[in-house]
């Protein structure tokens, strides 16, 4: 669940890391002796077919969910210490990239609706076919830990012309989905993941949508399901293949159906009766300086994503500014409103003026047109990044609220029952009551010793998924660096473009100077020099 290496095939890596992964491991078992190669290959082809290994084959098992387990939906048990993750953000944005594009026509007959089109981009196999390769079989040995149903065939893994070597692709889909959609799905997650950071939703709004609300609804929507789809173990539920490769008419009731009789994560991990073994002794210590330190960076990162907004909205206003300052230019250039006599000395030079001042208008525009580009790169690569890092944060900040109101609120309660329970046995034992009702107050006692240790052990398995969601938040702390790249890309990009359209707009001021009666001179620009006093 925890362990092993990830996906390194995105859209544009290609195949690249497969082909060497899989050379390597062929030139590390080179040349093994004819009788080993076919015991080897017959055990290879019955794991991909049945899910199973041999116990004494002496092999590593992949981490991946057997298809053939007597419990299907039962998490397998990962190698080495499952608590510490080996992930890098590299390998979590290479999982899968989705796009939510809005619908532009609104359904419904009476209550219209928004649709969005969601698309799993995916990655690209080693014969570059699109598909996200998930897991990679070399000689038995896997390179991954997810399995997800090919492209072609729901179960089968994708056969490819190299020997010794089976790609298995994620999905790659286009479906359309309502909001009412998310929401299903939301709760869907927090039914098998309540131990996990699931991001929030962005608000439903019923009446009076706006344009600018709906667009920032489906940016929220799109980056609640690529954090969805980029999380480790939510990335291998099959909640999240069917909300985005099932195209049937009744998406939420299929989403309803993949999770009746299916308990949480709890139940259906192995390790979970032993997560206690894994914890540092200091687990609380820990948790209590990991919320603060989280506390503190999105207070800080809250406050970086309005400065950056509002760097953004500037550019955009300048541009709109310097769109009107152009047009305005331009109405002063194509006044025809007839000149009174007494300005008729000066109808030439007015002339002159108007025309130059209609030429400039057309460099106005571009300006704006510049500005623009810089305002909206910079909502895009920078604000909504910083929007996605909130996001994450959000939801362990979350997480902790529900470990503490949840879990812990349950197991004091549980205590406290249990507590009751042993005064009335006591109380009964005083009184010698019939022996029919201390046996019913001895069988709750002893069930409640059971939800009590029950609740023990969602306890530690908690703090240990709390602790690896820690992690993930620190495997997305380098995304600090891509936001402060674009910002300042875009800073030097926006200004170096629109300095040179400023300096081509120079030489055509001169036409507003020249005139036999002209006394004005064309302002010297910095490079010119300036005067020593």
């Amino acid at each position: 669940m925890t362990g092993g290496v990830m996906d390194r095939l995105s859209a544009e890596a290609g195949a690249a890391p497969v082909v060497a992964a899989a050379e390597a491991e062929a030139d590390e078992e080179a040349d093994p002796p004819a009788a080993d190669r076919e015991a080897e290959a017959q055990r290879s082809h019955h794991w991909a077919r049945t899910g199973e290994r041999d116990s004494h084959a002496g092999l590593p098992t992949p981490q991946i969910s057997e298809r053939r387990d007597p419990y299907p939906n039962r998490m397998q048990m990962p190698q080495g210490n499952p608590l510490l993750l080996s992930y890098t953000l590299q390998e979590l944005l290479a999982r899968d990239t989705v796009q939510v594009e809005l619908i532009p026509e609104k359904k419904g007959l009476f209550l219209k609706h928004v649709e969005y089109e969601v698309s799993s981009q995916g990655g690209r196999s080693a014969q570059g076919v699109k598909g996200s390769a998930c897991w990679c079989l070399s000689l038995g040995r896997s390179l991954g830990h997810s399995f997800y149903p090919g492209p072609r065939s729901p179960e089968v893994p994708q056969q490819r012309d190299m020997p010794g070597f089976m790609v298995f692709f994620r999905f790659q889909s286009s479906v359309y989905r309502r909001y009412n959609d998310f929401v299903v799905f939301h709760e869907m997650l927090l039914h098998r993941f309540p131990y996990r950071m699931v991001p929030a939703l962005p608000p439903k709004r019923v009446l009076g949508a706006d344009r600018e609300f709906i667009e920032s609804r489906r940016r929220a929507l799109r980056r609640f399901i690529n954090l969805v789809a980029r999380h480790p173990p939510f990335s291998e539920d099959v909640a999240l293949r069917l909300f985005l490769s099932f195209s049937g008419p009744d998406v939420q009731n299929k989403l309803k159906e993949s999770t009746q009789c299916v308990g949480d994560e709890f139940m259906n991990c192995k390790l979970a009766p032993r997560a206690k073994d894994f914890l540092p002794a200091d687990i609380q210590t820990q948790f209590a300086v990991s919320r603060e330190l989280i506390r503190n960076i999105y207070n800080s990162f809250y406050k970086l994503r309005d400065r950056a907004e509002r760097i953004a909205s500037r550019a955009i206003d300048n541009a709109a500014d310097l769109l009107v300052f152009g047009k305005e230019l331009s109405a002063l250039g194509s006044d025809t409103t007839p000149l009174p006599s007494w300005a008729a000395l000066n109808s030439s030079t007015w002339g002159s003026l108007k025309q130059a001042l209609k030429g400039l208008s057309v460099e106005f525009a571009l300006l704006a047109d510049k500005a623009a580009q810089q305002g909206k790169q910079e909502e895009n690569d920078v604000v909504e990044k910083l929007n996605l890092f909130l996001d994450l944060l959000q939801s362990y900040k979350d997480l902790c609220e529900r470990h503490e109101k949840g879990v812990l609120h349950k197991h004091q309660r549980a205590l406290h029952k249990y507590s009751l329970m042993k005064r009335q046995m006591m109380s009964a034992a005083v009184q010698s009551r019939e022996p029919d009702s201390v046996e019913q107050l001895e069988s709750r006692i002893v069930e409640q010793e059971n939800a009590i240790q029950t609740m023990e052990l969602r306890s530690y398995f908690s703090l240990y998924c709390l602790h690896q969601e820690m992690q993930l938040v620190h495997v997305y702390l380098p995304l600090t660096s891509h936001i402060l790249g674009a910002f300042v890309n875009s800073q030097i990009q926006g200004h170096k473009e629109m300095s040179k359209v400023w300096n081509d707009l120079k030489p055509k001021l001169n036409c507003l100077f020249a005139g036999p009666n002209s006394s004005l001179t064309l302002p010297r620009s910095p490079q010119d020099g300036v005067s020593p006093h």
